[in-house]
């Protein structure tokens, strides 16, 4: 047993060591390198970050595996980032599923999940800076328009702390910055057997990535997934 979890810690350092060094020239050198390196594991999370071309979203540097800024204070995360939580988030994101972004940013994630829920699917991507909500909706309207004429992703603005009471449950939330405690609006509209992905620590420092689970009865668990570094789930006036 000793020396599985050997074996397993070992394989999670080698890929996060790996995963800064996931650079691309194009969006599928991108992804592939991702894949290559471990990261992406499942075909569901391959072809969904495929499907989006990250030069929509992201305005310098779209293929480097670095966060970059999009206006506001605000960062897209690292594609490797993005695909961890993709494939921690993946068996919540199957067709039909309701999901729940939180601080969507430029929008890319709620595209690479809507993709994943399919046609019968719905993310709501809620953002407190209305300036972000709309280079969002412009991003998305690029290549994805249709995700939007279908109601398939519905962006708003709003404090996302308090997560979005009007389309829950939700079978998965991710939450793309960081909290100083696990937001407990958004443990409350997690459905039964659902899951959320969070950063949790305070701003300025190593934080924890945080994955919680409700089981069927609604008991709540969490564990550590990796340190990381996020911008803080705050106020607008905060962040501006």
């Amino acid at each position: 047993n000793e020396y599985k979890s050997y074996l397993s810690y070992s394989a999670i350092l080698y890929s996060f060591r790996m995963a800064w060094r996931s650079h691309g020239k194009s969006n599928k050198d991108l992804v592939d390198q991702l894949r290559n390196n471990n990261i992406i594991k499942t075909a569901a999370v391959y072809n969904a970050m495929a499907a989006v071309d990250r030069k929509d979203f992201c305005p310098t540097g779209p293929y480097k595996d670095n966060p970059q800024p999009i206006g506001s204070n605000a960062t897209i995360s690292a594609p490797h980032i993005h695909a961890y939580a993709l494939e921690l988030l993946k068996n919540h994101l199957q067709p039909g599923n309701n999901v729940l972004d939180v601080g969507s940013g430029s929008g890319y994630l709620t595209v690479c999940m809507a993709i994943m829920v399919g046609e019968a699917g719905r993310v709501t991507g809620i953002e407190h800076i209305k300036e972000l909500v709309n280079f969002s909706l412009e991003n998305t309207r690029k290549s994805h328009a249709s995700l939007l004429s279908s109601k398939r992703i519905n962006f708003i603005v709003g404090d996302g702390r308090l997560g979005y009471p009007e389309g829950a449950p939700y079978d998965c939330i991710h939450v793309g910055a960081a909290a100083e405690t696990i937001p407990q609006h958004l443990i409350e509209q997690l459905s039964m057997g659902g899951r959320m992905v969070c950063p949790v620590g305070p701003r300025g420092t190593v934080q924890e990535f945080i994955q919680l689970d409700k089981d069927e009865k609604g008991n709540v668990s969490h564990k550590k997934i990796m340190d990381v570094v996020y911008v803080p789930l705050t106020d607008k006036n905060k962040q501006i």
